[in-house]
């Protein structure tokens, strides 16, 4: 998503340097103005054919407003204020690169600004990810470790109670076995006892000596 935005944001700033030249080419075509081609610089005569003489020159690039045109020729006025007489296919109706130069730098220049900002911000934005990546990353440790530890200690929790549910079983089994035996012991104390009583000689009655 963030790499889809900077290159939204590249493209736009690049279709600004585009409109930027489009905007000095379309000043240019109104305001009547022409440019000397780059590619070289030009004699210019003092009427509109090559009978006439010549009287100077322009410089490649140079910036001129048109006057009018008959034939091959094109009147422009020049820097310095002079009308003269040009061959028409040595002017184009776009400024030069000498012209268009100044301000395709400065937009390189604020273009380059504008993404080395962007690559800054983008650094800190993956470095604060980063950050909390591995925040995220130590506290899920942590908590398995916990986890780990919690669940070693159920389970000695259980072995203690299965221990001690070994122990009351044991100790019930043997309260029993300890009624059982002192059940058995009464019984048989009763039962001896019913067996010895019979057999006692009992005391004969003693007579009154008054009869």
């Amino acid at each position: 998503m963030q790499v889809t935005k900077i290159r939204f944001r590249y493209y736009a700033a690049a279709a600004g340097v585009l409109l930027s030249v489009a905007s000095i080419n379309a000043n240019a075509q109104s305001d009547n103005q022409a440019w000397v081609t780059d590619e070289l610089s030009t004699y210019v005569r003092s009427g509109p054919t090559d009978g006439y003489r010549i009287i100077g020159t322009l410089n490649a690039g140079e910036q001129v407003n048109v006057l009018e045109t008959s034939g091959d020729y094109t009147r422009v006025r020049n820097s310095d204020g002079n009308a003269v007489w040009v061959l028409s296919d040595e002017l184009q109706q776009t400024p030069s690169a000498v012209e268009q130069l100044p301000a395709l730098e400065a937009q390189v220049e604020e273009l380059t600004a504008e993404l080395e900002g962007i690559n800054e911000s983008w650094e800190q934005r993956v470095s604060s990810m980063t950050e909390t990546l591995e925040v995220r990353e130590q506290r899920i440790a942590e908590l398995e470790a916990s986890n780990q530890a919690l669940d070693s200690e159920a389970e000695q929790s259980r072995q203690q109670v299965r221990g001690l549910q070994a122990r009351l079983e044991t100790q019930e089994e043997d309260l029993l076995m300890r009624y059982f035996m002192y059940g058995g012991g009464v019984a048989g104390a009763g039962l001896l006892v019913g067996l010895i009583v019979p057999h006692l000689p009992r005391r004969r009655k003693k007579r009154d000596r008054w009869f």
